[in-house]
C-alpha cells in the first residue's frame, strides 16, 4: 500500500531529518529523534510524525544502499561467468558495508520496523542466494558452503577492516577488497 504525497513542506521537512540523520550515521553519533529535531531546526513533533522509533529513521537512511545492493545483484546475474559475478556483488556488498554506517546495523537487525526494509531485504538476500547457487551449479565452491556461511565471513571480512584500518590508517574500501580476495581465493575450487 502505498501513501498519498507528501504536501511540499512535509516534504522538505522529511529530507531535512533525512539528511540529518545521515550526518549524524556519518559522524558516528547516535540516532536520538530529539537531537536529530534539534539539528534540523524542526519540531521535534513532526519528527516523530515522520519517524515514531530512531529504527524507522535509521531503515529509512539505509534504503538507498540496500536499493543499490539489490539492482547491483540484478546486474551481476546477467555475468556469464558465476563466479565473477558472486565476486562482483560481494565487493558491493563490502564496500556499501564500509561507506554506509546504515547498513549493518540495518541488515543484522533480527526485526525491521517497516515493511519496505523487510522487502528489500528479503530481495536482495533472495539475488545473493541465486548468485550462490550459480557458483554452487558450477562446482567452483564447496557444495555445504551455504549463504549463511558466507554472510558470517562477510561481516566478519568488515570487522576485521574497521579493526585494522582504524590501527593502520588504510583506505578502508581498498582493505575490503583485499580481504575479500583473500577470502575468495581460498574458497574457490579449481
Amino acid at each position: 500500500m502505498t501513501s498519498p504525497p507528501l504536501r511540499k513542506d512535509a516534504a522538505r521537512n522529511w529530507k531535512r531529518i533525512v539528511e540529518t540523520a545521515r550526518h549524524y550515521l556519518d559522524e558516528g553519533r547516535p540516532l536520538q529523534l530529539n537531537d536529530v529535531a534539534r539539528t534540523a531546526s524542526i519540531g521535534v513533533a513532526t519528527v516523530y510524525r515522520h519517524f515514531p522509533t530512531p529504527e524507522a529513521l535509521l531503515e529509512t537512511v539505509a534504503a538507498p544502499a540496500f536499493e543499490a545492493l539489490a539492482e547491483h545483484a540484478e546486474q551481476t546475474l546477467a555475468d556469464p561467468d558465476p563466479w565473477q559475478a558472486l565476486r562482483g556483488f560481494l565487493a558491493a556488498g563490502i564496500e556499501a558495508q564500509l561507506t554506509d554506517a546504515s547498513v549493518s546495523p540495518v541488515f543484522t537487525s533480527p526485526t525491521d520496523t517497516l515493511e519496505r526494509t523487510t522487502e528489500l531485504k528479503q530481495r536482495v538476500t533472495g539475488l545473493f542466494g541465486q548468485l550462490l547457487d550459480r557458483v554452487h551449479a558450477a562446482g567452483t565452491i564447496d557444495p555445504e558452503f551455504s549463504q549463511a556461511d558466507l554472510v558470517s565471513l562477510m561481516c566478519g571480512v568488515a570487522h576485521a577492516v574497521h579493526v585494522h584500518t582504524a590501527l593502520a590508517g588504510a583506505e578502508p574500501v581498498a582493505v575490503g577488497r583485499r580481504y575479500l580476495d583473500l577470502l575468495l581465493t581460498g574458497l574457490q575450487r579449481p
